[in-house]
């Protein structure tokens, strides 16, 4: 059945990004007005769309022919939640970027390329096809850098510079994975998946397609070592974009990893420990690296990239635990609406300080939120999701993931299996939760707490306008309803989004407050407050001149995996190796041909014609060769025949190789 509403959500933005450009080279104010518009209509387009799946109807779009493969569509529970996510995101951030972009330069395409990334991201999470996600997501990656070089400064330049490649190089490798998971299952459409790979002889054969495909779609997601861009775009980018990029961009990543996870690689335990391994260093890396940055924007960066691994725990954990996995699917789930959520209003709260401030590094904003309840309210209520105090909505999903994680450690005790890693595991997970709290209560008490070091200028005017106030009020004031109320909110939520992950519902009744959940949840925070005052305030904190205490940055910068590895493989291995390679080439062609030359193309000395013309000694014996055997032996388009007759031979030999499978 061709349900041809599905294409409303991805097209709408899409359509209506060139009349708001048209718009928008008339009169500026009309522009805004316009894009608000297009988000709210967007909004309610996915409300309409959810209260069809609440419903019971389960909506499906084929149009074949379209790219020669067609484009798969199809709503369910999961689909649904997250396109309103998604669509909620881009209507807050654009009411919000009247105001904040007032004094930005080049708005027009800002506004244009935001609405073309809106629709492709929703393309992405309602996609039924690997292959119409990933015509979607390279749409996205495409449009959304134009949000990172916003500003056109040097170091947004170098920041999108980052972010193209890792997305172009990322889009590639899944690409090649693509192309060789459909060659051994012979479909890339999610719902035939899991019974394509049922019918293998040797599913691990999977593996390498599989980690192809992972690595194009951890890179957008900021999976460790695949982050790089995360900790670079986010302080460069207008604040808009930059909750955009941590809140709902990651999670198109996500998305792809989910599908591999969870239709090819379902209860695959090899799979799960591997995802669980990339999600335990990219936890505690990304919380370590956001303790010790001292920019505003760039820890709530790290802090995405921490809470990424979080989402990852659980994708880890739903493998390990096979049939098991209730807890760990709804903890995954949670945390990826919870961190969309409280991504949102951070980093619109961070936009509200650096639109009046032009400034982000701690030392300079200092002190700037004191006397300003609203903006305070509104950060506190994302202080206390994401760190997982109860009775907020980070505490719920956080619980969840934890309890998945003691949950396998009984299964596999009683196996008589080793538990040892997996006790490792879950103090990671409960040391990263402690960071967690540690660098949140940092730019919190930075801001809001402390006094300034010297006063603040003042405009005589309001720091935020009553739509950016409400586009930030409103989500913040979500968070902690969605805490207090988990079991119909929550647990409503999770029970629509699991099956799409296939997961089962838990076997008892959560007591979300219980003292063993509420004891994890201690645990982090006695963590969290330790880090606090023995290292942030004391080692990470040193007096200037004048005797005040500030806020030192002491992560060594040679530590930056890109300008240590990646730029250096990319700008001298690679080029090296290229020039290295086709020297070789060259000189074999050479070499060949020198070789025809002695054997098959040699000639025996012949004497001139007439000897009476040369004295005696004068005479020297010469090959006889045609003019134009000659040219051909000696030039360069007979080392490139050569080289192409290889070339037709290997590829012939390949895919006869391909076709006999």
């Amino acid at each position: 059945m061709n349900d041809y509403i599905l294409l409303v959500p991805v097209l709408l933005p899409i359509l209506f990004a060139f009349p708001v450009y048209l718009v928008g080279r008339r009169s500026k104010k009309e522009r805004d007005s316009f894009a608000g518009v297009v988000g709210i209509s967007e909004f309610a387009v996915c409300v309409f769309l959810l209260m069809m799946v609440l419903s019971g109807m389960e909506l499906e779009l084929a149009v074949p022919g379209i790219i020669a493969r067609g484009i798969y569509l199809k709503l369910d529970g999961f689909r649904a939640i997250y396109a309103l996510i998604a669509a909620l995101m881009w209507m807050s951030t654009t009411i919000f970027s009247r105001e904040y972009l007032a004094h930005y330069r080049n708005r027009n395409r800002y506004y244009f390329f935001t609405l073309l990334t809106c629709g492709a991201t929703v393309g992405v999470l309602l996609s039924n096809d690997f292959f119409t996600t990933f015509i979607f997501f390279e749409i996205m990656s495409f449009t959304s850098y134009v949000m990172v070089v916003q500003d056109e400064k040097p170091g947004a330049m170098k920041a999108g510079e980052t972010y193209i490649a890792v997305a172009v190089i990322g889009g590639m490798v899944m690409l090649m994975g693509l192309f060789l998971l459909e060659n051994r299952l012979g479909t890339l459409n999610f719902d035939e998946l899991h019974t394509a790979v049922e019918t293998l002889s040797d599913p691990s054969a999977l593996y390498l397609p599989g980690a192809l495909i992972l690595f194009g779609f951890g890179a957008k997601a900021g999976m460790y070592p695949l982050h790089i861009w995360l900790p670079k775009a986010h302080p460069v980018a207008p604040a808009p974009a930059s909750a955009l990029l941590s809140g709902i961009l990651t999670k198109a990543g996500i998305f792809g990893i989910l599908v591999l996870s969870a239709r090819v690689f379902l209860h695959d335990s090899i799979w799960g420990g591997v995802i669980l391994t990339l999600g335990v260093i990219t936890m505690v890396f990304g919380a370590v690296l956001a303790v010790f940055s001292i920019d505003l924007k760039r820890t709530l960066a790290c802090s995405s990239m921490s809470q990424i691994g979080f989402i990852l725990v659980g994708v880890g954990m739903q493998g390990l635990l096979g049939q098991h996995n209730a807890l760990a699917v709804w903890g995954t789930a949670l945390h990826m609406v919870n961190h969309s959520a409280i991504k949102l209003v951070l980093f619109m709260c961070a936009g509200v300080v650096y639109m009046n401030l032009h400034k982000l590094d701690l030392n300079s904003v200092r002190g700037w939120g004191r006397n300003k309840p609203v903006l305070n309210f509104c950060f506190l209520m994302g202080v206390l999701g994401i760190i997982g105090m109860p009775l907020w909505n980070g505490y719920v999903s956080k619980t969840l993931l934890h309890e998945s994680i003691v949950e396998y450690i009984e299964l596999a005790a009683q196996t008589g299996a080793s538990t040892g890693i997996y006790h490792a595991v879950e103090w990671f997970f409960l040391i990263s939760g402690g960071l967690t709290a540690a660098y949140m209560t940092k730019i919190y008490v930075a801001v809001f707490v402390e006094k300034p070091v010297k006063p603040f200028e003042e405009h005589g005017k309001r720091y935020m306008n009553w739509q950016s106030t409400l586009s930030i009020t409103l989500p913040a004031l979500a968070l902690p309803i969605m805490g207090m109320l988990p079991t119909p909110i929550m647990g409503g939520m999770a029970q629509l989004m699991r099956g799409f992950m296939n997961g089962g519902s838990p076997e008892a009744a959560i007591a979300w407050f219980s003292l063993t959940n509420l004891k994890g949840a201690a645990i982090s925070l006695t963590i969290g407050a330790a880090v606090y005052l023995l290292i942030i305030r004391t080692v990470l904190m040193r007096k200037d001149e004048s005797g005040t205490k500030v806020y030192v940055n002491l992560w060594p910068s040679r530590l930056d995996l890109e300008t240590l590895l990646y730029r250096p493989i990319v700008e001298k291995l690679l080029p090296f190796l290229g020039a290295l390679i086709c020297r070789v080439l060259d000189n074999l062609t050479d070499w060949f041909v020198a070789v025809l030359d002695h054997t098959l193309l040699h000639r025996k000395p012949i004497p001139p014609r007439n000897d009476d013309d040369y004295a005696p000694g004068e005479y020297t014996p010469h090959v006889r060769r045609s003019y134009t055997l000659q040219r051909i032996s000696g030039s360069v388009s007979f080392s490139l025949l050569l080289f192409g007759l290889g070339f037709c031979a290997a590829m012939g030999y390949l895919i006869v190789i391909l076709l006999t499978k």
